[in-house]
């Protein structure tokens, strides 16, 4: 009766000191719970990954949508460099490119690269990505941005577009403003979310 009662007693014991130990929830075994933070802190870290990953997808579909806008607007002196004639095309007057158009385009197989490095989560493509966003997407609209600006300022000062050049009736510097706005913040947010991963898979590794 003596041992029976006393069995009972370590039983109750045992069980709450098991409750006890784990009132603050289960831990990995091999640990006592004193990593929560650091586990939190990689799970973050993932956390951040994705939702990167995500706005970096959107800002690189923004940008491809972006180059079949450029493409349209290059298309009439594409077909004169390969001698097609279309009326069609002719009859837009489109005005010819600079260069600085053309550097841009580059910029197209920079973002298939992105996506690569997105998929595969490499740091090395990525930061590849990042290089070459800069060199041929950012400088090429900053370039561009600085080259309209007198006709911008200008039309805006006077509401005229005597003196300034025109499509379809438009100045056409206030034409490409539009665009190049748009470039601007995709290229900007581009290089933010990609630096923001490029920190994120680093400490992945890391940890």
């Amino acid at each position: 009766m003596f041992l029976r009662s006393f069995l009972s007693c370590s039983t109750i014991c045992s069980t709450f000191s098991r409750t006890m130990a784990s009132r603050n929830g289960p831990t990995v075994s091999g640990t006592d719970g004193n990593d929560f933070l650091h586990r939190q802190k990689v799970a973050t870290q993932y956390q951040l990954s994705s939702v990167n990953k995500s706005r970096l997808k959107t800002c690189i579909f923004v940008h491809i949508v972006l180059f079949l806008v450029m493409l349209f607007k290059l298309l009439p002196d594409i077909l004169d460099r390969v001698d097609i004639f279309v009326m069609e095309v002719e009859e837009l007057e489109i005005p010819k490119p600079l260069k600085w158009e053309y550097w841009w385009c580059v910029s197209l197989p920079v973002a298939f690269v992105g996506l690569s490095s997105i998929r595969k989560n490499n740091v090395q493509s990525l930061q590849i990505y990042l290089g070459g966003i800069t060199a041929n997407g950012l400088i090429p609209v900053l370039y561009a941005l600085y080259y309209y600006f007198g006709d911008v300022y200008k039309y805006i000062d006077t509401r005229s577009t005597k003196g300034i050049q025109t499509w379809m009736g438009y100045p056409y510097a206030i034409l490409w403003y539009a665009f190049l706005v748009v470039a601007l913040q995709v290229h900007g947010a581009s290089i933010f979310f990609s630096s923001k991963l490029v920190s994120a898979w680093r400490l992945k590794k890391t940890t």
